[in-house]
């Protein structure tokens, strides 16, 4: 796995690493819950604020869904130690979550230094299960801040599939066909496809959908 980014249905290697709020144990610490971990090119940049502060302002949406935020780098532990300082002073928001300092480790097992930018790290986004595996994985460039609205939907709608078997929409939950409905797994014989119509609102045997 190592120098490249991790696939979707991996399990998270496990990893013990450096954070504002001591050492962690990654996914281990965190069993049983769910886990946003993202990097962020460098302190004490513009994009990266905004973006920390867009995290800390859903902090508590995301601490309702079971759902941990660990945030990383490649810098030193003092320099995200300053930086949260700074956020908080001069912005009057503190940051709660803990920060990876990474000395490079994480960043080669995950594959997120980008290979034409030195040693800064990509804007990605780990969605891991409470089971420690990895769900999704979101990859921006350092020129564009991430959708947080995204990452908090992505999240409710994880949790809403795995309780009741099914899959979502484009647009959960304002979609443009079944509104906040949810997409009925496909009949997978004839005799299941012929009942579909009568169990459920159906465009057809293998678009059916309902409401929770």
């Amino acid at each position: 796995m190592e120098g490249r980014m991790p696939l979707i249905g991996d399990k998270f290697p496990e990893m013990r690493v450096q954070t504002t709020q001591g050492m962690k144990s990654i996914p281990g610490d965190y069993q049983g819950k769910w886990i946003v971990l993202f990097s962020h090119p460098a302190d004490f940049t513009p994009v990266c604020t905004t973006e920390f502060v867009a995290f800390q302002n859903r902090y508590e949406d995301f601490k309702k869904l079971n759902t941990e935020l660990i945030g990383l780098s490649v810098d030193q532990v003092f320099s995200h130690i300053k930086w949260v300082q700074w956020i908080k002073e001069e912005l009057n928001i503190e940051i709660k979550f803990p920060i990876i300092a990474d000395t490079g480790g994480v960043s080669d097992k995950l594959g997120l230094i980008h290979p034409g930018k030195g040693t800064n790290t990509v804007r990605a986004v780990f969605f891991i299960d409470p089971s420690g595996t990895i769900r999704a994985m979101l990859y921006y460039p350092q020129e564009l801040g991430r959708n947080f609205d995204e990452i908090l939907r992505m999240i409710k709608a994880f949790q809403v599939a795995d309780k009741n078997k099914v899959a979502m929409p484009a647009d959960w939950p304002n979609n443009s066909l079944i509104n906040d409905g949810v997409i009925v797994p496909p009949a997978t014989d004839v005799e299941a496809a012929e009942k579909r119509k009568g169990q459920y609102e159906c465009y057809d045997w293998w678009f059916c959908h309902k409401k929770l």
